[in-house]
């Protein structure tokens, strides 16, 4: 296996381990949206049970309230997986170019000067990077499996209400 097979190799595993992160950022978006959503139904119920203690005024500002904490955490939850999956896409685009980059340097470099030592060195490590990719697709494969049963049905159903634009929906009422 020359360095130029050892480089598809390091990049399939450091693409596979970027997919990975991607699916564990996917996971944690879709728990965080769990949370918002069991929240307003425990926040609804509670009301719910006391509205008759309490002013209309305060019935109002507490589902105002409750409206104005989900528009933040939800805000909040989308910012933060949005940079999340930003920050790995890039991470994985630079890994990439190193990867190629070490490449094409070591195939220079043998060229240069006639020794063949790097791709000795490539050959030795291929079957243990090989190893390691197949491991990674693996990993990558449950991660993606794992995401997808925590996103539950809010994978393939329609978005829920934003919070913003549940705001809308109750100023209008």
């Amino acid at each position: 296996m020359s360095a130029k097979n050892l480089s598809t190799v390091a990049t399939d595993l450091i693409e596979s381990y970027g997919n990975t992160a991607k699916h564990v950022i996917n996971a944690y978006r879709a728990g965080g949206e769990r949370v918002v959503s069991l929240l307003e139904q425990r926040w609804n119920r509670a009301l719910k049970q006391s509205r008759t203690e309490l002013t209309a005024e305060t019935a109002k500002n507490a589902s105002a309230a409750q409206v104005a904490f989900s528009v933040y955490y939800t805000k909040g939850l989308m910012l933060t997986t949005n940079g999340a999956q930003h920050v790995v896409s890039q991470l994985v685009k630079v890994a990439e170019a190193g990867v190629e980059r070490a490449s094409a340097n070591a195939s220079l470099f043998e060229e240069k000067t006639g020794v063949t030592t790097l791709n000795t060195l490539a050959q030795a490590t291929a079957p243990g990077a090989l190893a390691l990719s197949k491991l990674a697709a693996q990993i990558e494969q449950k991660t993606a499996e794992l995401a997808s049963k925590i996103a539950g049905d809010q994978a393939t159903a329609a978005k829920r209400k934003t919070a913003f634009s549940q705001r809308r929906t109750a100023k209008a009422a």
